[in-house]
């Protein structure tokens, strides 16, 4: 999971709000943002605080606030780079630990922060317990309905293919049976900043693709927000029995691999994936 959700966010941070550069969508190579200073191949905020989020599911750990910002703020420190909005990294540059993070916050964000980082926790065992621990994580920084059920959505995604709970093409259904939201209905052009636009695009993709590289194209193709679109969905379809996973080779040896890089994240999603209950 965590590892295809660093490969869509790399490849769909060359795209992010350029659509002059999706004629190269092709999947041949990650693409250098014509703006942005990004190295192709490496991954943004997407990946680093769904990290931050495995790290505390993997650790077992009390899942609080004030250990959830912790985990952000240790994975910003420990591994600093662009991607992040330009405040929200000044944020985080200038703050010291997850306790100084929850007092100067403004938490009031609708955009799509609490859904691309919330496919880790589609782990724990039942819609129930995803939805608190979606709920908890996302209000740290995007308290509000929008901000909520899109991260409810993004979790309640890789919990569905995770544990089987039925096919593809009934994903928006079931969504709709736990969080607020038109998840069954297709998504149509641009997807700017908000989270239930991101989540509603990569619902729509994972439906109507049957695999990986299919997947990430098509979410490419929206324009807009593109790297958190194809993140939850690539995060999601990897999981799926319906998709075949056919990420190019290329791909996956390009993404970065430094401390935090390819090698930790397959490590990572090990251990998280060790952690699903049987039913």
């Amino acid at each position: 999971m965590l590892l295809e959700l660093a490969i869509a966010d790399a490849y769909g941070a060359g795209f992010e709000y350029a659509d002059e550069t999706i004629v190269n969508n092709d999947l041949s190579r990650y693409v250098q943002h014509p703006r942005f200073r990004l190295i192709p191949g490496s991954y943004t905020d997407d990946t680093q605080m769904s990290i931050a989020i495995a790290e505390v599911i993997v650790a077992q750990a009390p899942w609080t606030p004030e250990v959830l910002a912790h985990s952000f703020v240790r994975a910003f420190k420990r591994d600093e780079r662009e991607g992040y909005s330009r405040s929200f990294y000044h944020f985080l540059g200038e703050i010291q630990d997850g306790e100084e993070f929850l007092s100067k916050i403004n938490p009031d964000s609708d955009k799509s922060g609490g859904a691309m980082r919330a496919a880790p926790i589609g782990i724990y065992a039942t819609p129930e317990k995803v939805i608190e621990a979606a709920t908890i994580q996302a209000a740290i920084t995007h308290n509000t309905p929008d901000g909520i059920n899109a991260a409810v959505a993004a979790a309640l995604m890789s919990h569905y293919f995770i544990y089987r709970l039925g096919a593809k093409r009934k994903l928006g259904k079931f969504l709709k049976g736990y969080v607020s939201g038109e998840w069954n209905k297709p998504w149509e052009g641009k997807v700017k900043s908000k989270g239930w636009m991101s989540a509603r695009a990569a619902i729509t993709a994972v439906i109507r693709n049957d695999s990986m590289s299919e997947l990430l194209q098509d979410c490419i193709a929206f324009t807009g927000d593109v790297d958190t679109v194809a993140a939850i969905a690539l995060a999601a379809g990897s999981c799926s029995e319906e998709i075949t996973q056919d990420i190019p080779n290329h791909l996956v040896t390009g993404l970065e691999n430094g401390a935090y890089g390819r090698d930790y994240l397959i490590d990572l999603d090990k251990q998280l994936m060790q952690l699903k209950s049987v039913r």
